[in-house]
């Protein structure tokens, strides 16, 4: 997927003003917030919950070589073939290969964020394999030829006349509005590929080192038909999804599917692990897991470490005023919200994405709804920081913050400055107390009035009402 980034305010303003994407974008709060909210009211102990999750990811970071070579270990005694890609062209060099060892004509997909930044879809098709995506989010934007705009809810942000339509194109069948029929549409045109696919391709919310298998949640039966059904099986995923045993993956599990989608669990939890046996009726023949690097290994023992925590579930943006407003394709690549704030500088280059660490407003929401306590603000600051040390903001913004920091360490002048700035503002305000052209803040008052302050500064307004009390 090319990263379109650099263009987040264009494509942000052209969002806000698409009537039909607005009215999609309530459902997130209508179904996901309250959802989480009231899955998580329903553990007495959430906060415990909380914190052994981000202990437990934090510990297979720390010790990440050492888990990585226990699951190859592991999952090489099974029978799996364990493949190690250092960037995106790496792994999708390794799956086209596959396909030609195995004679692969097409190939059938689970959903699969990973596969998503490396482009595999464009590479296989490109190598004679046809792919079908079989989530059925995923299904849909494939038919559209759009990429998703969210992590869990990928076709979010359609309606569903917009579905129907697309449908009805695309199937050559008459059109159909009703949930279940369309559903019922989908899952008829998918079974045959599930049938007669060469290669099924998944991708794995977890790895497990203690016993070398792969495991990936859905609400969708797509995902175990795509691992037991086609022959050779393919698991592509990043290297920072490794967790140490089983029981740490119960405890991620216990959190993930409540900040994800508002579930207590899901409605499948799939372990591959291994071959099928000469005993066994379903389960690949083959089964290989490339694990991914792509930009991963940049951020250990960085002080973005803490990202690579992030165990997909969304919560972040669902939460996220600024995602709530604009959706994920403004984001210009795979991860939107607070989590692609990070995640696309720090994989695609700080430079191709300016714009993402300054998209939020810092309110924490992000933060506080974390199932793994990745401190989002804190990161995007860091990045921040980074843009300004490396010059990759305009001159006359970097001017601008050196001349506020060399005022703010004098602190009597500072107070003056802050004197004259609030009676100034209070006297452009008028006497509607509004702003109607900021100077140097147009990109405030753009598209809002900025409320003018009262004329004082809070320090007066602070003294002003000690000494009220003091004489009361």
């Amino acid at each position: 997927m090319q990263v379109a980034s650099m263009h987040f305010k264009a494509r942000a303003g052209g969002k806000l003003a698409d009537v039909k994407l607005q009215a999609a974008l309530k459902k997130l709060q209508g179904n996901f917030v309250r959802g989480r909210a009231e899955r998580v009211a329903e553990l007495d102990n959430f906060e415990a919950i909380r914190e052994a999750g981000a202990a437990i990811r934090e510990r297979a970071l720390v010790h990440l070589d050492l888990y990585l070579e226990a699951f190859e270990r592991n999952a090489t005694a099974r029978g799996a073939v364990v493949h190690w890609a250092e960037t995106a062209a790496e792994a999708n060099r390794l799956v086209c290969e596959l396909a030609a060892r195995y004679g692969v004509r097409k190939a059938a997909k689970s959903k699969s964020m990973v596969s998503e930044e490396c482009g595999l879809n464009e590479a296989l098709e490109a190598a004679g394999v046809e792919v079908v995506e079989t989530d059925l989010g995923e299904y849909i934007l494939q038919l559209a030829q759009e990429p998703p705009s969210h992590i869990v809810a990928p076709v979010v942000h359609k309606s569903k006349d917009e579905v129907s339509d697309l449908f009805e194109e695309k199937h050559r069948q008459p059109r159909k509005t009703g949930i279940a029929e369309l559903t019922r549409e989908a899952r008829e045109m998918l079974r045959p590929h599930f049938l007669s696919a060469d290669m099924g391709i998944s991708g794995a919310n977890f790895i497990v080192a203690e016993t070398g298998s792969t495991l990936i949640v859905t609400n969708e039966g797509n995902g175990r038909m795509v691992t037991t059904l086609p022959r050779v099986h393919v698991a592509i995923t990043g290297i920072e999804k490794v967790v140490p045993t089983l029981e740490d993956v119960s405890t991620l599990l216990r959190l993930l599917p409540r900040h994800g989608t508002g579930q207590t669990i899901t409605n499948y939890v799939s372990i591959t692990t291994g071959v099928r046996s000469e005993d066994e009726l379903e389960g690949p023949g083959h089964f290989h897991v490339i694990l991914v690097d792509a930009g991963r290994t940049r951020l250990i023992g960085s002080d973005l470490q803490p990202m690579l925590r992030c165990i997909r579930c969304g919560a972040c943006m669902n939460h996220c005023p600024v995602y709530q407003s604009v959706g994920g394709h403004a984001y210009g690549w795979v991860y939107p919200g607070p989590m692609g704030s990070i995640l696309t500088p720090m994989y695609a280059g700080l430079e191709n994405a300016l714009d993402l660490p300054n998209a939020s407003t810092f309110c924490n929401q992000c933060g506080v709804v974390c199932p793994v306590k990745i401190p989002l603000p804190d990161l995007m600051r860091k990045l921040r920081e980074r843009q300004f040390e490396q010059r990759l903001k305009p001159w006359s913004e970097r001017l601008g913050l050196r001349m506020w920091g060399w005022i703010a360490q004098r602190p009597a002048l500072y107070a003056m400055s802050a004197r004259i700035g609030a009676r100034l503002l209070a006297w452009m305000g008028g006497a509607g107390k509004l702003i109607h052209n900021l100077p140097f803040g147009g990109g405030w008052t753009n598209g809002r009035d900025f409320p003018a302050p009262q004329g004082k500064t809070f320090r007066e307004l602070y003294a002003a009402g000690k000494a009220v009390m003091s004489d009361e």
